[in-house]
């Protein structure tokens, strides 16, 4: 459904970017951030959903920075270069990703005419989290399964925007204690816990859910809905 574009951060870095269009007029547009495979299979799955939905769709490569083309799967040796390429773009001067995040929203702000949201997975959940605190347009953000959203430094964050939060009781990567935390120090923050591992809502990982993944898109659809009408 969708198609490769290169787009321009602010500081003149070009980066690629998949964008998949609705089938009519479209209802606004959501930003979709990767996890720490890359716009890979399942991200393009994603925006498609979304553009299905209704949205302009457009999943930055919030990895080009560093290496442009990737395109991971799930095995132990994707996650280790997905983590060390994560490694490598946290490790980079501010602003960095946000910058082309940013290129990003303003991209799909142009496309459609309307309202822009961002939803991410994984790294791209905390990514989602960033950006709904320091990025310039948004009028909704839903991360998913952020890895260090719930950290002290993360929580010190104030968001510019509605924000909706999803989180798994069997996520071993962010322990619920610090979820009640983060819940309890953003309390204008919608937030949702399922039954569920980290990464549930990719049905390319055995830690798929599929009760969890659909529960979770009806309600950041009905967010999106409310708030990019």
């Amino acid at each position: 459904m969708g198609q490769m574009i290169e787009l321009q951060a602010a500081d003149g870095h070009h980066f690629a970017a998949y964008v998949a269009q609705p089938a009519g007029r479209a209802k606004g547009a959501v930003v979709v951030l990767q996890e720490i495979f890359g716009v890979n299979a399942h991200i393009q799955e994603v925006a498609d959903g979304y553009a299905q939905a209704g949205y302009v769709a457009v999943a930055p490569a919030t990895f080009d920075r560093c290496e442009r083309g990737v395109n991971l799967g799930y095995k132990p040796e994707d996650m280790n270069a997905g983590f060390a390429l994560k490694t490598a773009i946290e490790a980079l001067p501010a602003p960095a990703v946000l910058a082309d995040i940013q290129a990003a929203v303003d991209h799909a702000a142009t496309v459609c005419a309307g309202k822009v949201g961002v939803v991410g997975y994984c790294w791209g959940g905390l990514l989602t989290w960033r950006a709904a605190c320091l990025v310039k347009g948004l009028s909704a953000a839903v991360p998913y399964y952020g890895g260090g959203v719930t950290s002290a430094a993360e929580m010190a964050r104030q968001p510019l925007c509605p924000v909706q939060a999803h989180f798994g009781t069997k996520d071993h990567w962010i322990a619920l204690d610090t979820v009640e935390a983060f819940r309890q120090a953003h309390p204008h923050v919608e937030v949702h816990v399922y039954e569920a591992d980290h990464g549930f809502n990719c049905n390319h990982r055995a830690a798929f859910d599929a009760t969890a993944a659909e529960q979770a898109r009806e309600r950041a659809l009905a967010f999106f809905a409310a708030h990019l009408g």
